[in-house]
């Protein structure tokens, strides 16, 4: 199976780096045949930030993260979550904190990195 490893840094909302990287994680998420990891570092992790309400119209990257998650994985740096006072009680269903060990092993398996 092939895999496309994601690693975002940026905030979900402020700039569009993260919608784009999650919208094409979305889009190759569905694909037979491959898998689609996300791992979330600095300010992108508030992108697993679960309840976000955004203005009617705008896109959720919580919910763009729930479809990445129906087929693939998300991680979130640990480190980072610390340093912005998120617990995992604060992250969507099936996203999982983690550390730069797993971001290793993920960057090494991976047949593609892709960093935004």
């Amino acid at each position: 199976m092939a895999s496309t490893l994601f690693i975002l840094n940026d905030a979900p909302y402020g700039n569009e780096r993260a919608y784009n990287a999650l919208r094409l994680a979305g889009a190759m998420a569905g694909r037979n045949g491959h898998e689609v990891l996300v791992f979330l570092l600095a300010d992108a992790v508030s992108c697993a930030r679960a309840g976000q309400k955004v203005p009617e119209g705008y896109y959720n990257v919580e919910h763009m993260l729930g479809k990445v998650l129906r087929h693939g994985s998300v991680a979130l740096c640990g480190t980072c979550m610390d340093a912005r006072g998120m617990q995992e009680a604060d992250v969507i269903a099936g996203a999982m904190r983690s550390n730069l060990a797993k971001l290793a092993d993920w960057a090494v398996s991976a047949d593609k990195v892709l960093v935004f």
